[in-house]
């Protein structure tokens, strides 16, 4: 019996919907309708049967294949697997340490003169450059949370007032801006809360995910669609410009 007739019997003998029926009702009908047609009925359920069947081997088959894989190890190929991972634990571990060394963990805030000695040091850093005001401050709850998290990237703040060289060369106008460096190099900013839905009550997985846009943290959630301003009524960040004379360098 091909598709066609399977649904010209479904249809005629009126198979009921098992997701809306119990168990005990399904029997209950089907042992009517074997009474009124009988050959039918039982064409359709050995079809059933038959796929069942099949998805049941197919499943058996990748099992054995798993169990044979397994089987066709010796000794020497366990203690391999074994070593290998030892020695990924181990790098790992030398890693974190490293990491931790380096002030990673922290959110810490360092002088305009020690920003290259660290973006060289560190594969990736989040710098954050601000002012008293609370704008920055909301930003600096948000780091403070992420610093602990991803201990992979160093999370840094500098007083944007007293570096007016490094913000002149890195051409920071706006306040807080974030500056995403990888591999010694600003690759992107976090300028102001635009890209975090444009209030000050973003959440840190908000910023999070916007960190791991620019690959500087390492992170596996999904991708998120920003709330936007009309979405809430909250109230608007006023963000600061800062302006320094050019002769500073």
């Amino acid at each position: 019996m091909d598709e066609t007739q399977a649904k010209q019997v479904r249809h005629t003998i009126q198979i009921p919907d098992l997701s809306s029926i119990s168990l005990c009702s399904f029997l209950l009908v089907s042992f009517v309708l074997l009474g009124r047609n009988r050959d039918r009925f039982l064409e359709f359920f050995q079809i059933i049967e038959q796929q069942v069947l099949t998805v049941v081997k197919a499943v058996e088959d990748k099992l054995d294949e798993e169990i044979a894989a397994l089987d066709r190890l010796d000794l020497d190929d366990l203690e391999a697997l074994r070593e290998r991972r030892l020695h990924q634990l181990k790098k790992m571990a030398e890693k974190r340490s490293r990491w931790i060394s380096l002030g990673h963990s922290e959110y810490s805030e360092i002088p305009e003169k020690e920003f290259f000695a660290a973006v060289k040091a560190s594969d990736h850093v989040v710098c954050h450059f601000y002012r008293e005001n609370w704008p920055c401050k909301v930003m600096d709850k948000h780091l403070s949370v992420l610093a602990k998290q991803h201990i992979e990237t160093r999370f840094l703040k500098i007083h944007a007032e007293k570096s007016p060289f490094l913000t002149e060369k890195l051409r920071i106008v706006v306040l807080p801006t974030l500056a995403l460096v990888k591999n010694a190099k600003v690759e992107d900013y976090v300028v102001g809360f635009d890209e975090l839905g444009g209030t000050d009550d973003f959440s840190t997985e908000e910023l999070e995910e916007r960190l791991a846009k620019s690959q500087v943290i390492l992170f596996e959630g999904e991708a998120s669609s920003y709330p936007t301003k009309s979405s809430k009524t909250k109230r608007s960040v006023r963000q600061t410009e800062i302006a320094y004379s050019s002769d500073s360098e």
